[in-house]
């Protein structure tokens, strides 16, 4: 029985427009909880959640934000459960402004996301031989992009003069241009020599797997912490961000690094691509060039 429940809201999800990413996402976090209560999901009451959390805070000490996305996966899994009226309330929303909302606002045991050292970014970088691999890893250390924005990019998004990056529009960004060095632009161009070897015909991503497509967001989380794993940077098996080396963890380094160089902090945001309020309107004038000599200034050197 729970496991149609599970299987319906999946086909649901599809059909809302769901990522495959986010499938398989709410499918693990669910599937684990089922597995946990077993019982039928329309049953569950207020003592099965409360045991869940223990659960999942005592035995599998995981952080408070994994703890969040569970309760948000088996939220959705309710309010699928009430649309289709198999019960009459979501009970996750009470429990969650109840038991959750402190722990959210005190983040304090192990959220905090791992910063690298410019020495250890240099390393990460350094023992990556794979040309593409090491253009990926060293673009996000560089521009501090999401990892979504990297995807996005194609060969005409690069200005190679300018040494710049036009990123697509999104609803998280403000500032589209981001710039690049000489060392990054240098293992750019590295990469390009082979780019085009391997693209199928009319791609235009500028990162392409070895089938010659656009790459996946996936497959690049997947290669980044299987080379942070090789040199001690990321623990696959902990649920705390400070062990784990993911993508983020580049704009994590790079804002933090540019901040420590003495960059000023307006700089930093329109780097950035923070969304814009009334209270930062002063960096709306910011000049390109002045921001980029900026940049080329204080963001770290890796001697690669």
């Amino acid at each position: 029985m729970s496991r149609d429940f599970l299987d319906r809201f999946i086909d649901d999800g599809k059909i809302q427009g769901w990522t495959e990413r986010s499938i398989e996402g709410y499918r693990y976090n669910i599937q684990t909880f089922l597995g946990f209560i077993r019982k039928d999901p329309r049953e569950v009451n207020i003592d099965d959640l409360k045991r869940f959390l223990l659960y999942l805070d005592e035995e599998r000490k995981v952080s408070n934000t994994t703890i969040e996305k569970y309760m948000a996966a088996i939220s959705s899994f309710y309010n699928f459960l009430e649309f289709e009226e198999e019960i009459t309330r979501n009970p996750i929303p009470r429990f969650r402004n109840r038991y959750l909302r402190n722990r959210m606002k005190n983040k304090d045991n192990g959220d905090k996301r791992q910063l690298i050292s410019v020495t250890q970014m240099r390393d990460l970088v350094n023992s990556i031989l794979d040309p593409k691999d090491k253009a990926v890893v060293i673009t996000l250390a560089k521009t501090g992009i999401r990892l979504g924005e990297l995807v996005g990019i194609d060969l005409n998004d690069v200005n190679w003069v300018e040494q710049s990056i036009k990123l697509k529009p999104n609803g998280k960004r403000s500032n589209l241009t981001v710039f690049f060095d000489d060392e990054c632009g240098r293992i750019l161009r590295r990469y390009g020599n082979i780019r085009d070897d391997l693209a199928k015909p009319d791609e235009g991503a500028l990162f392409i797997n070895y089938y010659g497509t656009r790459m996946k967001k996936r497959a690049i989380e997947d290669m980044i912490s299987r080379y942070a794993e090789r040199i001690g940077l990321h623990d696959p098996n902990s649920d705390n961000l400070e062990k784990r080396f993911t993508p983020h963890c580049c704009r994590h380094w790079f804002t933090t690094h540019l901040r420590r160089a003495g960059m000023p902090r307006e700089y930093i945001k329109e780097l950035r691509g923070d969304s814009r309020s009334e209270t930062m309107d002063g960096y709306d004038h910011i000049d390109k060039e002045e921001l980029r000599k900026s940049y080329l200034a204080n963001i770290p050197k890796l001697r690669i």
